[in-house]
């Protein structure tokens, strides 16, 4: 094997369990500001913002430790439309990174999955 693929190799583990432990840390973040607050969405527009942050991000979250590209995929995607949703209905963006911290595992577990095929093409 070339030292350079196991150099490539070494830093797509690095990124992948980056992201693994992040996304245990923002799930029990999430889970526990949903045990604290709990959900109490008093019109359809807050449901289907629940239905994609911190629902859609969570199971994406999950889903990418065997899918790394579906789950991440779910993740970033589940994001962007929350982003979109409040927007039409806010008039604006959330205000914060926090949203995009709690999220990030998914742009990593994207990453990982990303530079593997790449890997895997590069020594096929």
């Amino acid at each position: 094997m070339d030292g350079r693929v196991g150099t490539q190799r070494m830093w797509i583990q690095i990124v992948r369990w980056t992201a693994r432990i992040w996304s245990i840390a923002s799930l029990g973040l999430l889970l526990l500001f949903v045990i604290g607050e709990g959900i109490n969405p008093t019109m359809g527009r807050e449901w289907l913002g629940l239905l994609f942050f911190p629902f859609g991000i969570s199971v994406g979250m999950i889903l990418a430790w065997r899918k790394e590209g579906i789950g991440g995929s779910i993740t970033a995607g589940s994001l962007l439309i929350f982003y979109g949703i409040y927007l039409a209905t806010a008039g604006g963006f959330p205000k914060g990174w926090a949203w995009l911290a709690f999220a990030a595992p998914g742009f990593l577990f994207l990453l990982s999955w990303y530079l593997s095929r790449k890997t895997n093409i590069a020594t096929a």
